[in-house]
């Protein structure tokens, strides 16, 4: 027998060989080997989706209301139902710096649309007195907490949420901590859905 005929018979048994391996090893569509379970591919994760199912409506889930307001949260909600604990931090947040902010500047149009008329005269008078001394206004550093601690609604539909606010001010040379209670207010009936600043008290 020729050199040639015998490397191609070698050839031809391990092509054989292999086969048979790759067989036993991926099975056929008669299942895994006895005694073998075959792990199933995963289900691919379903995405959440805000959109109703054809011909459905959409479903709000309600908030969750905890805490010493949650009575009055869910009062302002039954009323408002656009009303959010969690969406209305994030905007009391924004507002607390763009208010601390704007007293510290003496930006006084950048305040009055953030501040009931009572709190804009009496910040007004404040930015006034600081104006004639040469006084430096204080700037907002850090927020160290905020946090809903009172919420209410009026019998004629005014609600109103009061937030603790811990933070850090200063004016360039020196540093001071604040510890406020500040109270917005919004008629649930209005189409405006923006909060006014009503009440500025000294936490205890």
């Amino acid at each position: 027998m020729s050199s040639s005929m015998i490397e191609f018979l070698v050839l031809a048994g391990i092509a054989l060989f292999v086969g048979w391996r790759l067989f036993v090893t991926l099975g056929q569509d008669e299942g895994p080997p006895e005694g073998r379970s075959r792990m199933p591919n995963p289900e691919p994760t379903p995405t959440p989706s805000t959109t109703a199912p054809t011909g459905g409506d959409v479903v709000q889930l309600r908030p969750s209301f905890t805490g010493p307001a949650a009575a009055g949260m869910e009062a302002i909600y039954e009323a408002d139902q656009s009303f959010d604990p969690r969406g209305f931090m994030q905007g009391a947040r924004a507002a607390y710096e763009m208010i601390v902010g704007a007293f510290g500047r003496g930006d006084r149009e950048a305040l009055k649309p953030l501040l009931d008329t009572d709190v804009y005269e009496a910040w007004d008078a404040a930015i006034s007195e600081r104006e004639q001394t040469g006084a430096e206004g204080m700037q907002l550093l850090r927020i160290r907490k905020a946090e809903i601690t009172d919420a209410s609604l009026a019998d004629d539909g005014m609600a109103r949420v009061t937030v603790l606010y811990e933070s850090e001010l200063g004016d360039g040379e020196t540093t001071t901590k604040a510890s406020e209670l500040w109270t917005f207010m919004r008629q649930t009936s209005s189409s405006d859905p923006n909060w006014l600043l009503d009440d500025v008290d000294t936490a205890d």
